[in-house]
């Protein structure tokens, strides 16, 4: 079963490089077409709107394949999407495989984490997406670094290639070490849109786009916070990045290995201090050391809530959880793009370039609130009549035998 994983989460490292790795090459990417650096940005923005539209109709439209081989297919559409962008002779075609690339990333997070849950015993599934994920932190340690190292050494067009393999290799080990899991019986479109009517549901993905949502709006704008609040030199942001990274598979760890034990109040714990980081990175952005320590407390505590959120949607939606998966990766992005569109907001209105840890810790802090919410509406089912009727008659049916015994 590691193995089967592991497969898993070359896809996810592959999937977490491409998105990522653009933010690096921009500067060559312009050049290369001869647009401006805002222009090649629609590279990334175009991407992550791929995601939360992909999402939802890459997964509907697999509804009727064997997960496995929609898992396999979907890496297929990632490796072409790639191959797309590297040998674009034009901008737009470029822009058309970032976009093709992005309409797997959802589908595949979202039922890669049904099938990383299936593959294990109940009370280990958060442990198993994490692992998964792992794929998407490392990329952020590993492969968006040396990505943008040899984007920039060999050309960018080599590093879209690479990632294309990796997406290549994702998929060979899919085929190889994934099991086919029985496709569920009787399970239609209507099945997996009814997830959506639980209220529970929702509110892990509304604390999707605010929890994580917090942490891209301090991260989103860490180079000028860095540099021009900090201190630190231009060549030094990729290395502060880097930590950022570390702190993401750190938290990622965490978060899955107690997310089996306490699920809720790994949220609690996690959505606070996240908080409670981000507003104090306005004070702490303006040491050198203060601002790497945050920046790798803000990854951990920002992916540690990612399998906590992610099992608490599967749990939800059991029967049908496919697609709430999904949609709840594209919840992901559509925190970050709401994120940096608010960060960039208090920026132009000048309140400097820490204020969006303001935003961020709003953002993390009404996730908390939800997630309080959510608790609650959880704890009241214990004492309804009905259940406290059934476990009195249940009580009475099992102290029967040891009356009749006592009798005796």
């Amino acid at each position: 079963m590691p193995l089967a994983l592991l497969a898993l989460a070359i896809g996810a490292f592959g999937i977490g490089t491409t998105e990522f790795v653009i933010m690096g090459l921009l500067p060559e990417v312009a050049a290369d077409y001869g647009v401006s650096i805002p222009t090649a940005g629609y590279l990334a923005s175009g991407y992550a709107l791929g995601v939360v539209f992909g999402a939802p109709l890459m997964t509907v439209l697999g509804t009727r394949i064997p997960r496995k081989r929609m898992l396999m297919l979907l890496m297929g559409l990632f490796v072409a999407g790639n191959v797309l962008s590297a040998l674009a002779p034009v901008f737009s075609a470029m822009l058309a495989g970032r976009v093709v690339a992005s309409l797997a990333h959802g589908a595949f997070f979202g039922i890669g984490a049904v099938v990383a849950a299936e593959l294990v015993a109940p009370e280990k599934k958060a442990g198993a997406i994490a692992m998964m994920f792992t794929g998407l932190t490392v990329a952020n340690v590993v492969g968006v670094p040396l990505g943008t190292l040899v984007g920039q050494t060999f050309g960018w067009r080599t590093t879209f290639l690479l990632v294309a393999a990796l997406g290549l290799l994702g998929l060979l080990g899919i085929a190889r070490l994934v099991p086919e899991p029985p496709r569920p019986e009787g399970v239609r479109i209507r099945h997996e849109l009814a997830a959506f009517k639980n209220v529970q549901v929702l509110l892990a993905m509304a604390m999707t786009i605010l929890g994580f949502g917090g942490v891209f709006a301090a991260i989103t704008y860490i180079t000028p916070m860095m540099t021009e609040v900090a201190g630190f030199a231009d060549s030094s942001v990729t290395w502060i990045l880097v930590l950022f990274g570390l702190g993401m598979v750190a938290g990622n760890f965490v978060g899955g290995r107690f997310a089996d034990r306490a699920l809720m109040p790994m949220l609690y714990a996690s959505l606070g201090a996240l908080a409670l980081v981000l507003a104090l990175f306005t004070l702490t952005a303006h040491s050198k050391a203060g601002a790497a320590v945050t920046v790798v407390l803000i990854g951990a505590l920002g992916f540690a809530t990612v399998p906590p959120l992610q099992k608490r949607v599967l749990d939800q939606a059991a029967g049908a959880p496919t697609l709430a998966s999904a949609v709840n990766i594209g919840a992901f992005n559509l925190g970050n793009a709401l994120a940096t569109w608010l960060g960039g907001i208090v920026i132009a209105a000048g309140y400097g370039w820490t204020a969006p840890n303001w935003v961020g810790a709003a953002m993390a802090g009404s996730a908390l609130v939800l997630a309080l919410v959510s608790g609650a509406l959880e704890r009241p089912t214990a004492l309804r009549p009905g259940r406290l009727a059934a476990a009195s008659a249940s009580a009475r049916g099992a102290a029967a035998p040891e009356a009749v015994a006592a009798r005796r």
